[in-house]
């Protein structure tokens, strides 16, 4: 019995995420495949950039009781897409001089063979992420490795910081507060709990980025999706 209701429960995620794909204007569901095994989704076919397998991933994160997400998608580029690496280099540099919320002056850009690499450190996550899309959406590029370090300029004030990060929790509306535990040892938060859905931990995730001086965030919590 209980093996029957997992594969039903893997059923409905699979022809959800397939929806989700055709809804995402970014990507054409033909070319992805779509898998599922106890709630975790593995994706796979050919497109044409690594925006695309990027839209991909994010749309399978979209979707309620995927507990993970598996992205198996290649991405191969089309003749006219193709770009040399110091070409692609120099663009990735300007992308992130011309977005305003990375300091470009601490990021170092390697490319090779198409893939792009970040190294440097900035003060916020938010940075950070920022550094990723700005260079992810590039014609040319199959891939992205993200070592950008999150360094903050201050330690972190560690009175109450923990209920702050819980209130903040709570304005946002991001998760059930009493479902999710959150600790601060120095410059490190570390999050336990149950959640939902996947877009449910991100958020609770990126709420705690924001407390001021933090340096990483362990996410521990576990998805338990609502069975229907």
């Amino acid at each position: 019995m209980a093996i029957a209701e997992i594969s039903r429960t893997d059923q409905d995620i699979q022809s959800a995420v397939l929806d989700e794909l055709t809804w995402e204007p970014r990507v054409q569901p033909h070319e992805i495949g779509v898998t599922v095994a106890e709630g975790v989704v593995t994706l796979t076919g050919r497109v044409d950039s690594y925006a695309k397998k990027w839209a991909a991933e994010r749309a399978a994160h979209r979707v309620a009781r995927v507990r993970a997400v598996a992205n198996d998608v290649a991405v191969q580029l089309d003749s006219g897409a193709e770009r040399t690496d110091p070409d692609l280099a120099a663009a990735a540099s300007h992308a992130l001089e011309w977005d305003a919320f990375v300091p470009i002056e601490k990021l170092q850009v390697t490319v090779s063979a198409g893939w792009v690499t970040l190294h440097g450190d900035v003060e916020w996550e938010y940075q950070r992420r920022a550094s990723e899309r700005a260079v992810s959406r590039l014609t040319g590029v199959r891939g992205v490795s993200n070592g950008i370090t999150v360094r903050p300029a201050a330690p972190p004030d560690g009175r109450d910081l923990a209920e702050r990060i819980v209130d903040a929790l709570a304005r946002a509306g991001a998760t059930e507060a009493e479902r999710v535990s959150v600790r601060v040892h120095g410059d490190t938060v570390v999050l336990a709990g149950l959640v939902h859905s996947m877009p449910e931990r991100a958020e609770v995730e990126q709420v705690a980025w924001s407390a001021p001086g933090i340096r990483e965030v362990q996410n521990h919590i576990a998805v338990a999706p609502v069975l229907r």
